[in-house]
């Protein structure tokens, strides 16, 4: 049986619109049939929550109904339908199965093995299960059971703080209050700063720090409900309070702890944390839903040199980890803490290195292999960083991506290529077309299509000329969203590559779907081609993909083929255009020409 203890929450004075209701009206709610005079006002302004089932000690007998909020000239009350006022008062909510026949007996049962457990606990109130309810209301949704059962207060301090009335407070309490958690009963991390200000007070000589969290707490909060979610939270607790590496935790905020651990190799910490997450991996409630972490550790080396700031880079180890299952260790580097520096400061710089025109577009020339004649040119960006010196894009390109300013990026590339197109037509050149990068991070940008039609118009340039070119990998995220983006690029005229084909988790449906115009098959098919290291295997995975993109209707075009040979074995495979370094590395704007 499924049991979700949700939360503890307070209706106000409000008003119950109701009808009686008999036993076979009162199965068929549970089966989702509302009564047609309740149902009408189900999700009307000024009610508190769904149409619902009523044991009411007033009225004696359970009814169907709606509640209201009481005295409010905007809200229309219904005219057809009993009434009873009901007083404010606390409830404690719980979310079972719809299986389950939720009638009088089964809800006193189980919410006495509730006050037996006696976890209703908020942070300034604790709550009691009512002896004899008020109130019982009953309401499904969602393949749900959901049940309010009357509580009282029986501990308020809430009150003394709303008024800020301090001296109803001990000093225990207040201690408690700045450096413990009320969930959990643990220290914050205001209390853990002491440690790290002067360790030697606690006895410690030197140290490793590490910093975690709870992957999809917010699913476990959510699904379970927050009682199950604080029960996480506590075994957490119990577990750092165990363990003979912790010199001294916390519960820093949500579902993040940090702890100072005893120095260990770096191989013998992540098994100890690896063993110490083990142990915390399972969730009472569903022995099936496995819990992971995410962790970032600072070896005592670094942790001797950022002192209390150990924190900063706990932090940035543990940010570097993904959402992917498995719990997964990072040690902190100085190389993190250089990159994540580096690209703080480009962050900050990238508009006065665009203002500077600093970024250059380099060519890199593809060429149709039948007619050895060059066929257009892919676009690249390189940073002449201050003029002094050229960054590869691997020194900066991720950087704006994680930051989402690739889209300046994106814009500069495509400006700079269009003004070599239009002058280019204006020498009265041959003009080939040109493809462009388009980051998956600006498929949601608003407007996206207009604003690139804006580009590439200023500068009388036709559609044909430009060709967006999309990762593979950048059709995990919304497909249909993607793949309507890419069809009105294509309405518009321009053509549309999928780049970096096959190292990606494309399904053929997908490719099938896809308006595209080439196939750009990955370096990583052709390396192989014409080597000691070529296998049939890769052949035959290459004969196929050039098939299948030929019967699908897309050209196909392979990059990184450097010798002569590959080129003549890419040709008898099928493929159409090369992009590789046998005809040019990628090149600056002038020498592109010469390829005219």
């Amino acid at each position: 049986m499924f049991i979700n203890k949700l939360n503890q929450l307070y209706k106000p004075k409000r008003i119950l619109y109701y009808q009686e209701a008999s036993a076979e009206q009162i199965e068929a709610f549970y089966q989702g049939v509302i009564p047609e005079k309740i149902a009408a006002h189900s999700g009307a302004f000024g009610t508190y929550d769904l149409p619902g089932i009523f044991y009411v000690k007033d009225l004696e007998k359970e009814v169907i109904g709606i509640e209201f909020r009481m005295d409010d000239e905007r809200i229309t009350y219904p005219s057809d339908l009993s009434s009873v006022i009901l007083e404010g008062a606390f409830f404690y909510s719980v979310e079972i199965d719809e299986e389950i026949k939720a009638d009088r007996v089964f809800i006193d049962d189980l919410f006495a093995k509730i006050a037996r457990d006696d976890d209703a606990h908020r942070a300034y109130t604790d709550l009691n299960i009512a002896d004899e309810p008020a109130l019982i209301s009953v309401f499904t949704s969602y393949k749900k059971i959901r049940i309010l059962y009357e509580a009282k207060v029986y501990s308020d301090k809430a009150g003394y703080i709303i008024k800020d009335d301090a001296e109803h407070f001990d000093k225990e309490f207040l201690y408690k209050a700045a450096y413990t958690d009320f969930i959990t009963g643990h220290y914050t991390w205001n209390h853990l700063v002491a440690f790290l200000e002067m360790p030697m007070k606690a006895g410690i000589t030197d140290y490793a720090f590490a910093h975690f969290d709870i992957k999809q707490f917010r699913v476990i909060n959510e699904t379970f409900g927050h009682i199950a979610a604080n029960k996480v939270l506590c075994n957490v607790v119990d577990a750092m309070n165990r363990a003979d590496f912790v010199y001294a935790s916390a519960r820093c905020h949500n579902d993040n702890f940090a702890m100072i651990i005893k120095d260990m190799p770096d191989d013998e910490m992540i098994r100890t944390l690896e063993h110490f997450f083990e142990g915390l991996s399972r969730l009472e409630e569903d022995e099936n839903y496995k819990i992971y972490y995410r962790c970032g550790v600072v070896p005592m080396q670094r942790t001797m040199l950022s002192g209390n700031r150990v924190a900063d880079a706990g932090k940035m180890a543990q940010a570097l980890g993904t959402g992917r299952a498995g719990t997964q260790i990072t040690l902190y580097t100085d190389k993190m803490h250089d990159d994540v520096s580096w690209g703080n400061y480009i962050k900050g710089y990238v508009e006065t290195a665009i203002k500077e025109d600093e970024f250059v577009v380099y060519f890199q020339p593809k060429f149709d292999i039948r007619k050895e004649k060059l066929k257009g040119a892919e676009a690249l960006i390189r940073w002449n960083y201050k003029k002094r010196e050229f960054l590869p894009p691997s020194k900066f390109i991720p950087f704006f991506e994680r930051d989402g300013s690739i889209g300046e990026i994106d814009d500069v590339v495509l400006r700079k290529v269009c003004r070599a197109l239009a002058r280019w037509k204006e020498e009265g050149k041959p003009l080939y077309p040109v493809s462009v990068n388009l980051s998956r991070e600006r498929l949601y940008e608003e407007d996206l299509i207009d604003h690139l039609v804006e580009i590439v118009d200023e500068n009388g340039i036709d559609h044909h000329l430009i060709d967006f070119e999309l990762t593979e990998s950048a059709t995990y995220d919304n497909m249909d969203y993607m793949l309507g983006i890419l069809a009105q690029l294509r309405d518009r005229g321009f053509q549309i590559s999928m780049d970096d084909f096959g190292t990606g988790y494309s399904s053929l449906s997908l490719l099938t779907r896809m308006p595209i115009d080439t196939l750009k098959i990955d370096k990583s098919f052709v390396d192989p081609v014409s080597t000691s290291g070529e296998r049939e295997e890769d052949i035959t995975v290459l004969r196929h993909i050039i098939t299948l993109a030929k019967e699908l209707g897309f050209a196909t075009l392979a990059e990184g083929a450097e010798s002569r040979s590959q080129v003549d074995r890419l040709r008898e495979l099928g493929c159409e255009v090369i992009q590789g370094y046998y005809y040019s590395k990628p090149v600056p704007e002038a020498e592109y020409e010469k390829f005219f």
